[in-house]
């Protein structure tokens, strides 16, 4: 995936965050396979578990069975059909997401050879926002961050104002503001 770039920035500012959010004890599950960015995890000094390469928009068994702390998502759920499950299903009370923004001069990307390298998503910060939101999370702080090309052109000049990547790091709801005003449980 990595062949011919190395995404040195978004490394560099997704690993930030994660370090002003997550401490090094906690562990962490890691949505995606064993990955460059999961072994800088690791290198940090965090304790990383990954999913097995399962499709997580059907099977939720290393999701449902982690007894992690934390679960992290870096450029995950764009790829999913159905995010909304998968994030329902997290066990953990502590969630750091990132997502590529969709970028209204560009398609939706899709890889020709690989068929687990294509988004079926490309968010807005809202959807994203939404998403979670629906899913049982509450986003306690975010940033986004752009990504310029060295290309001239009028598509490379605005990557370097648009904003091309968003995190987010949210916490669980607990069961109470879940159920809405009612109070009632949704147990």
């Amino acid at each position: 995936m990595y062949e011919n770039t190395y995404p040195n920035k978004r490394f560099q500012h997704t690993l930030q965050f994660l370090e002003k959010h997550v401490a090094v004890n906690q562990s962490i599950l890691d949505l995606g396979v064993p990955n460059p960015l999961s072994e800088k995890m690791i290198e940090k000094g965090y304790t990383v578990e990954n999913t097995r390469g399962e499709d997580l928009d059907i099977d939720f068994s290393t999701v449902v069975n982690s007894t992690a702390e934390v679960v992290t998502a870096f450029e995950i759920f764009e790829h999913l059909l159905a995010p909304l499950n998968v994030l329902s299903k997290i066990k953990a009370n502590k969630l750091v997401a990132s997502i590529p923004l969709k970028l209204w001069f560009s398609p939706a990307y899709r890889s020709k050879t690989d068929p687990w390298d294509r988004h079926y998503h490309e968010f807005e910060d809202w959807q994203f926002q939404w998403l979670l939101e629906k899913s049982g999370w509450i986003i306690v702080d975010s940033m986004k961050w752009t990504n310029p090309v060295k290309k001239i052109g009028i598509r490379p000049l605005l990557r370097a104002f648009t904003p091309r990547y968003y995190i987010v790091y949210a916490e669980r709801k607990n069961k109470n503001e879940s159920a809405g005003k009612t109070g009632k449980s949704l147990t």
